[in-house]
């Protein structure tokens, strides 16, 4: 069984991830620098750490669970010490894309990243209805990408994203570049701000004087059946004359002509990357 080097065990991620390693049949060393994270993994994983160096002189996987910021100062201090034939696995696309990565032809590079828990996962487990992240009990899809190395790698690494991430149904292949567009272009770019422009929508109905559980109670019951229609999940279902009426007059005070285009702009991508990788932009 392949041996595992965590490092960054004790983060929020890290965490995560060392508690579904802890059931399966890997072999992990635990790595955490800051003692309130070697204390979390005791208390809440019930394992302890080991050195940076004797983890990963043995590991055949090592996984960088560290800040997008960190990820290639923390390769570029271990590629060198790590033997032959091992896989450096990143739970984000966006330092391998930003060429962050150190060179060194004989170590893989592997990169996968959850989906989350989909909106219409039809999920009858409270627990897992409330499991908004994914990875303790709803089911969830992820995204694999094999940047270098063999493709016996793929598969390997491959399996490991599917135990980090359990339970996992679908597991998408996609190229660096791919894996890029869908995080940060895809769902931060362009979810995550139109998540927060809806939540801004209900405050100023809140602030015009509508009850703010009424807001709340409407936005979100109509987002349900509008993006089941938007998404065919829904296929029977339609939007309305006044629907379609409204969509048509909004579009064009709510968006900027040519905003796709601008966004999945590969040139646009390869920006925020980099931006993201920057210690200065996220300090």
């Amino acid at each position: 069984m392949t041996r595992i080097a965590l490092l960054g065990a004790g983060g929020k991620m890290g965490v995560r991830l060392a508690k579904n390693l802890r059931s399966s049949d890997y072999l992990v060393d635990h790595v955490e620098i800051s003692p309130e994270g070697r204390d979390r993994l005791r208390q809440e994983v019930g394992v302890d750490c080991v050195e940076l160096e004797s983890a990963i002189a043995s590991a055949g996987i090592v996984i960088l669970a560290v800040p997008d910021r960190l990820i290639g100062s923390v390769a570029g201090q271990i590629i060198d010490k790590v033997a032959p034939g091992t896989a450096l696995m990143v739970l984000d696309a966006a330092a391998p894309h930003a060429g962050e990565m150190p060179d060194r032809d004989d170590v893989t590079i592997f990169i996968s990243h959850p989906c989350h828990p989909s909106l219409f996962g039809f999920e009858t487990d409270p627990n897992a209805q409330r499991d908004f992240f994914g990875g303790v009990h709803a089911v969830q899809h992820i995204v694999c990408a094999l940047m270098r190395g063999p493709e016996a790698h793929y598969q390997m690494c491959e399996a490991v994203a599917r135990t980090i991430y359990a339970p996992v149904d679908r597991s998408h292949r996609c190229s660096v570049e791919h894996l890029a567009t869908l995080e940060p272009a895809l769902s931060e770019t362009i979810g995550a701000t139109l998540a927060l422009a809806l939540r801004d929508a209900v405050d100023e109905a809140v602030r015009r004087g509508i009850p703010e559980q009424a807001a709340m109670d409407f936005m979100l019951g109509h987002l349900n059946i509008e993006l089941a229609i938007a998404f065919g999940v829904f296929p029977e279902g339609k939007f309305s004359d006044g629907a379609l009426l409204a969509i048509e007059k909004a579009k064009p005070l709510i968006f900027k002509e040519g905003w796709l285009d601008r966004i999945f702009d590969p040139d646009a991508v390869k920006a925020s990357v980099k931006e993201i990788c920057d210690p200065q932009e996220a300090a």
